[in-house]
């Protein structure tokens, strides 16, 4: 019977390091791909609309024109003073050179009133490859540098929706090196600093680090297979968000492992016992995420139904990693990966010392003393933060996008020197061929119009290119798109479509609204659904789902100052709001779950209003250590040259540590005091049957006998009824019976450090004997 046995043992141990190998396969299998996401995003704003847009509609109505299919890279020809006859015979060659870049007969070079400036507008082909489109326009703006090179003092820009195209493409494909590097980089120093072993940091570390390649090569073949929608924005979220939420995984899971240790000599009956209390609690919140993240399925703009999918995907795969990957990499490297602070066997920290000595024990002491009050003054403080969304900035237009000047940009101002501001990005007018003449009478008749031509014509349809008078994406050209389509709607028989880039624009912005309409009432249901499942009540949730709404808005005031007065942001992204909101409910969620449902827990066991202060005394360390790690990673996205990606990682990082600090430290704590137990309404906390009793020390097993009994010990954890591993488990970690069905796997942290009762008296025969042997207890 031994030898079976010490043979199952060997593949007990083989185990985890089978795991490791495989998941490191996998990860050197599906790199290429990773480093492919880049070619898969799609940065142009019409690929975001939904099929019904009006400027979607006129997309698909200019391929049946000739050279319709395209997109106008607009070059423009500047110098301080008139241009000389040389500079326009250089123009003449130039429009020449680029002839070979456009899809139809080039027009003739345009100069400008003040002869300043001349135009060449240069209609590109579509091109799904990103690379090949954004080259082509790097080869222009050579052949441009050329042309300004041999003629002093002529300044040549390609802009254009070409231009922005190319430049915003640029930006994402040199960021997302350093991306990881920076994320990786900041993530290592927090995870030094918690751990402060020089070894423990490596392994989640590296863990989350594949968790990122797998993700990425998974989110690559879907864009390229499946039609996901892929941009620069989702591809860096999905990268700090794997970062951030993997390693916050890593912290919960790696501080139960840690504690366990001082109970049981084998790393894997550690781990074994680990993952039974902290998977639980990991995988929920990773399901209140993922489910989060989902409900962006119901927007419209494809933007958002892309971005749903490509976080839940990466959630889904950190979480996997880090319950598989990271136990496995940390029972191969075992106890010696925690030196110079490796937990001893059978001396556990005890909680009592964190609640008398600890930081949050004294918060929580502070709290109870006035909870009333504190609570009151909490939301006054956030309720004031909330009033600086008066000065949100209005609508981010494209030029505005970039925090350092870009060609595209340049060319655009430059232009706007000399000519109408809307000349750099077209608007169009496709209309029934029959009823060319009064679409355009109603063009050039609509306010904010500078001028009009016919620019294509089919034997149905016809196409008129117009200029407003107002820079593109302004708050003044989306009111003439919209007096312009007023215009020619009006036209019976017309069928007049608007399209272009501002019109674009202004649909992502309309079609942005209503999805924050749709989408954020189903989120709060989702998530109100989620936590009171979770905590078995009402009061709970709707009191948990008040305090993290009150945060976002607090949050987003807080940001609307600083875009305005400390940033100087121009405007902001119009999916900012809805995509805040999504990162700020689902992540803030998750730590009032892990607060409350220890809450719950402890005021079964000690009452209610000493439940409250214990659950903050033992979650306060690991889950500010997990909201720091995703604030910080979500502040990576500020170091980055493109305003959307700032104002999304400052919303986020700033809502994560209100959230953190604020609102589970302070709020959520006095609430809980002030309403007392009818908080868990209708339900009730029920009162632990016993106290909890002295530690237990699981040693190494040294003789056939130990052996014995550890595996039966095992196989009642793995395979016993439920009453039987229930009773196992609470006795092996001091835990009340409810523990499993109150999510007490929620203990993490400074919260896992308490003494386990002793082994049970009843059960399977040689588990007690070998539980006597152990202990030195006898009945």
């Amino acid at each position: 019977m031994i030898r079976p046995r010490r043979a199952a043992a060997r593949s007990t141990r083989l185990f985890p390091w089978l795991i490791v190998a495989c998941w490191l396969l996998a990860g050197i299998a599906i790199s290429p791909l990773a480093f492919k996401l880049t070619e898969a995003q799609t940065n142009n704003a019409s690929a975001f609309l939904p099929k019904d847009a009006e400027s979607t509609r006129l997309l698909e109505a200019q391929k049946t024109l000739p050279g319709g299919d395209s997109v106008p890279a607009v070059v423009i020809l500047h110098r301080d003073t008139a241009l000389t006859d040389q500079d326009l015979a250089a123009a003449d060659a130039l429009r020449t050179e680029l002839q070979g870049f456009a899809t139809t007969q080039l027009p003739a070079v345009i100069p400008s009133g003040d002869r300043r400036a001349a135009l060449i507008t240069v209609p590109m082909p579509q091109d799904k490859d990103a690379d090949r489109f954004t080259g082509n326009v790097q080869k222009m703006r050579e052949i441009a540098k050329r042309t300004a090179t041999g003629n002093a003092g002529l300044t040549i820009a390609v802009t254009g929706p070409a231009g922005l195209i190319a430049d915003t493409y640029d930006v994402f494909s040199t960021i997302e090196d350093a991306l990881l590097i920076v994320t990786a980089s900041i993530v290592a120093v927090i995870l030094l600093v918690v751990y402060r072993s020089p070894f423990l940091w490596i392994v989640p570390l590296l863990s989350v680090g594949i968790a990122d390649q797998m993700a990425a090569g998974l989110i690559y073949l879907l864009a390229k297979h499946a039609d996901l929608t892929v941009n620069g924005q989702s591809s860096g979220m999905l990268r700090v968000l794997v970062f951030g939420a993997g390693t916050d995984y890593a912290l919960l899971l790696i501080a139960r492992y840690r504690e366990e240790l001082t109970r049981h000599a084998e790393p894997a009956a550690a781990m074994r016992i680990a993952l039974h209390r902290a998977g639980p609690a990991i995988l929920a919140s990773a399901g209140t995420v993922i489910i989060g993240m989902l409900c962006l399925l119901l927007g419209t703009l494809n933007s958002h139904r892309g971005l749903g999918p490509v976080c839940a995907l990466g959630i889904l795969v950190a979480v996997v990693t880090m319950l598989t990957l990271l136990p496995a990499a940390m029972v191969v490297g075992g106890r010696r990966l925690f030196w110079p602070f490796v937990p001893e066997l059978g001396k556990p920290e005890h909680i009592e010392q964190i609640e008398r000595t600890g930081f949050w024990a004294r918060t929580g002491a502070a709290i109870a003393r006035h909870p009333r009050r504190i609570w009151l003054a909490t939301a006054a403080v956030l309720g004031a933060l909330v009033i600086g969304m008066s000065v949100l900035p209005g609508v981010l237009r494209q030029d505005q996008a970039f925090r350092n000047e870009v060609e595209s940009v340049k060319g655009q101002h430059l232009a706007e020197q000399s000519f109408p501001p809307g000349v750099t990005a077209p608007t169009f007018v496709v209309a029934n061929a029959g009823h060319a003449d009064e679409v355009a009478a109603a063009v050039r008749a609509t306010p904010g119009v500078v001028g009009a031509a016919e620019s294509g014509r089919t034997s149905e349809l016809v196409q008129f290119l117009v200029v407003l008078d107002s820079a593109p994406d302004s708050t003044d050209s989306f009111h003439a798109v919209e007096d312009l389509r007023t215009a020619v709607h009006a036209v019976p028989g017309a069928d007049a479509l608007v399209g272009g880039n501002t019109a674009v624009n202004l649909d992502v912005r309309d079609a942005a609204i209503r999805d924050r309409g749709v989408i954020i009432p189903v989120v709060l249901l989702v998530v109100l659904l989620i936590l009171g499942l979770l905590l078995r009540a009402i009061v709970a949730p709707v009191l948990l789902m008040a305090t993290v709404v009150l945060s976002f808005f607090a949050a987003l005031g807080a940001s609307a100052l600083a875009f305005r007065y400390l940033f100087h942001f121009p405007g902001i992204d119009p999916a900012l709001p809805l995509v805040g909101f999504i990162f700020l409910v689902a992540l803030g969620v998750d730590y009032n779950i892990f607060l409350m449902t220890r809450v719950r827990e402890e005021a079964g066991q000690i009452g209610h209003a000493a439940g409250v202060r214990r659950g903050l005394a033992v979650t306060g360390g690991v889950i500010t250590s997990a909201g720091v790690v995703l604030a910080a990673t979500f502040a990576v996205l500020m170091i980055f040259p493109l305003v959307q990606l700032a104002e999304v990682g400052f919303l986020v990082s700033f809502g994560v540590l209100l959230d953190t600090l604020v609102v589970r430290s302070v709020l959520v704590p006095a609430l809980a005091l002030d309403v007392g137990p009818a908080v868990w309404w209708p339900s009730r906390p029920a009162l632990a049957a016993a106290p909890r009793a002295a530690g237990v020390v699981h040693p190494a097993p040294t003789d056939s006998v130990a052996v014995d009994d550890m595996l039966t010990e095992v196989h009642l954890l793995a395979h016993d009824s439920p009453r039987h591993d229930t009773v196992q488990d609470n006795d092996l970690q001091g835990d009340h019976p409810q523990r499993d069905h109150l999510q007490g796997d929620h203990l993490q942290g400074d919260d896992l450090h308490h003494d386990a009762p002793a082994p049970p008296e009843h059960g399977h025969p040689r588990s007690q004997e070998g539980a006597r042997a152990r202990t030195g207890r006898d009945d």
